[in-house]
């Protein structure tokens, strides 16, 4: 029998139990101007240093945390669902987790690039994209065929996002779509669910409902991520040994 595929769409609102601030909402970094403004392309161009320590901190934090019982229980659900998870968090907690088929929008925290590879030019290939774990990278730190500034593989405001189309794709093949932990605001991300075929079941899980109007059936589950994932995997048929 074939299983059902189901495909994740999660935000920062998964990770957050697992003491990873959001980027937005109550305690997010992007509430400060300050940062915000260095997680820009512009801000690559003119201070690069500031930008590489603001990252080097954020990957250092990273090797503190772990994955929580959302992330845990989404891993578990490959036993009876081709689940594919399309993420906007840069951390590692899925993969840490214990999931296979990720899909990460804005970056991944815990790699670099040459600045002059992943882009038009060579088709986004990630190629020279390094895993450097929870270590930093230094201004003047150089890499790739063009021994140019190593910088974070990460999606800068104001950056291209290349995998949002094969995020379309998976999402258009879904039995099952959810969405847990994203307020649905950044786009192109928050217009993923449009891509889902009319077959498919659509469920949201947050404790404010996001605000927007969806223009079919969705069901809501208000609660955090933890206990929001029990109820979905109560409501799919998901049900552990």
């Amino acid at each position: 029998m074939k299983r059902k595929k189901l495909v994740v769409l999660s935000g920062a609102g998964i990770s957050v139990e697992s003491g990873i601030a959001p980027f937005r909402g109550a305690g997010g970094l992007w509430n400060n101007n300050e940062m915000a403004k260095l997680a820009t392309a512009e801000a690559w161009q003119e201070q690069p240093g500031r930008v590489l320590e603001f990252f080097n901190q954020r990957r250092r934090q990273l090797e503190d945390v772990r994955p929580n019982g959302a992330h845990l229980l989404l891993a578990r659900m490959e036993r009876d669902f081709d689940v594919v998870i399309v993420t906007q968090n840069i951390d590692n907690l899925h993969e840490r987790a214990g999931s296979s088929n990720i899909i990460h929008l804005h970056g991944e925290l815990t790699k670099v690039r040459p600045e002059a590879s992943f882009t038009e030019a060579d088709n986004f290939s990630e190629e020279e994209v390094t895993d450097i774990g929870y270590g930093e990278v230094r201004l003047g730190e150089k890499g790739g065929k063009s021994r140019s500034q190593l910088r974070p593989h990460v999606v800068f405001f104001g950056e291209a996002v290349p995998n949002i189309v094969k995020a379309a794709e998976e999402v258009s093949t879904a039995d099952i779509l959810l969405i847990v932990g994203t307020s649905l605001v950044v786009y192109p991300a928050a217009g993923l669910y449009a891509y889902a075929p009319e077959r498919c079941e659509i469920f949201v899980i947050d404790p404010t409902r996001p605000q927007m109007q969806f223009p079919r059936q969705v069901r809501f589950i208000e609660e955090t991520a933890t206990k929001g994932m029990e109820i979905f995997a109560k409501a799919i048929g998901f049900i552990e040994d």
